[in-house]
């Protein structure tokens, strides 16, 4: 995936024309294969990461609570890692199931979606349908549903912000508390009138044919939570804090940093009403490698471009379709080989807002 290592400025802005090829020509270009779901593949990565879900659980509860201090204090972060990282891999394929493309039925992909991301406090038909409108309005200033940029002077703070200390704050916050946030109070999201909360079925997200289904949701929350209460008073806060809770905050900051990673970059443009457009709009994201995580995360990390523009596409072919579409693509393509750590640091400095192209209106740039 990182081919143009040498060759490629990452701060170099993307191309903000409209492109010569449309969706039809990128689509032509992908092996129909790429597009088939099989039942049997998605199964085996959902087996897949719940064994390995069980396996960390199995080690931890039968031999890390048994160590002595301060082998402990090494053992317990590390399985809280290793863990999250399994729940991100599991909550992704689980994201296959939003986009109905786990399998070829929409109920199996909803029950299976609704069981899976309840268990990991993520309310599953809110985030489908706010996702879809993300899907929609990509990079769109007025519509886009996560990670919107604010305006230079919608940024009152950026001053304060703007230095190593105030950098490394509004980094550790995000990660530490932007998933829950974003859910339950849409933080970096869209701005709406009345409360938009993933919670909440009467909120601005939803339609009127979605708000049963978004009490579901809330629902399957609040039942996870209730077993976790009820699983506390049994064993203790501390276990549940350490087998369930701390590798959650794990997944949480893990979700955080590659959603925010695919669409904050300093070469890519938002656009307002009068320049969004669906295709460039699906183009603003960047693809990046996390080594050994691409594989964990289900290459949702390395093959997002394509995803934006084809999320029927299963997770097990995104690889692969990206290879075919990217000399069609050319500069439209956008790869940052920069080490992860580095790149979140380094982008959480350099994007602090964005600021109108002053030869290109209705175009925005992240400056700091």
């Amino acid at each position: 995936m990182n081919d143009s290592r040498t060759t490629k400025d990452v701060f170099k802005h993307v191309p903000v024309e409209k492109p010569s090829f449309g969706i039809g020509d990128l689509k032509k270009a992908i092996p129909p294969h790429c597009f088939k779901r099989s039942l049997t593949t998605s199964f085996y990565y959902l087996f897949r990461d719940l064994g390995l879900i069980y396996s960390f659980y199995y080690i931890a509860t039968n031999y890390i609570t048994l160590l002595p201090q301060p082998y402990s204090y090494v053992a317990w972060p590390l399985y809280w890692i290793a863990q999250g990282s399994i729940l991100m891999g599991l909550w992704n394929i689980v994201h296959d199931c939003g986009h109905h493309c786990f399998s070829d039925y929409q109920w199996l992909d909803d029950t299976i979606g609704f069981i899976c991301h309840s268990l990991l406090l993520t309310p599953y038909f809110s985030f489908k349908y706010s996702h879809r409108t993300h899907h929609a309005n990509t990079s769109s200033l007025e519509k886009d549903e996560v990670w919107v940029p604010k305006r230079k002077h919608d940024t009152w703070f950026y001053e304060v912000l703007s230095n190593p200390v105030g950098n490394l704050i509004m980094l550790s916050f995000r990660l530490f508390f932007g998933f829950p946030l974003y859910f339950m109070f849409n933080l970096h999201g869209r701005i709406y009138k009345g409360f938009p909360s993933h919670f909440n079925p009467l909120g601005p997200i939803f339609n009127d044919r979605e708000r049963a289904q978004i009490w579901l949701s809330d629902a399957g929350v609040l039942t996870v939570l209730y077993a976790l209460y009820r699983i506390g008073a049994k064993e203790g806060l501390k276990w549940v804090f350490y087998i369930y809770g701390y590798p959650l905050m794990a997944m949480s900051a893990f979700f955080i940093m590659f959603t925010y990673l695919h669409h904050t970059h300093p070469s890519i443009a938002h656009y307002d009403s009068s320049e969004w457009d669906w295709l460039r709009g699906a183009l603003s994201t960047v693809d990046r490698d996390y080594g050994i995580l691409n594989n964990l995360f289900h290459d949702v990390t390395s093959a997002h471009v394509v995803h934006h523009l084809f999320s029927n596409i299963p997770h097990y072919h995104t690889v692969e379709a990206t290879q075919y579409i990217k000399p069609i693509l050319g500069d439209y393509y956008n790869y940052d080989y920069t080490p992860i750590l580095k790149a979140i640091w380094r982008d959480t400095k350099e994007c602090l807002y964005i600021e109108e192209d002053p030869e290109k209106k209705g175009v925005y740039w992240f400056r700091k």
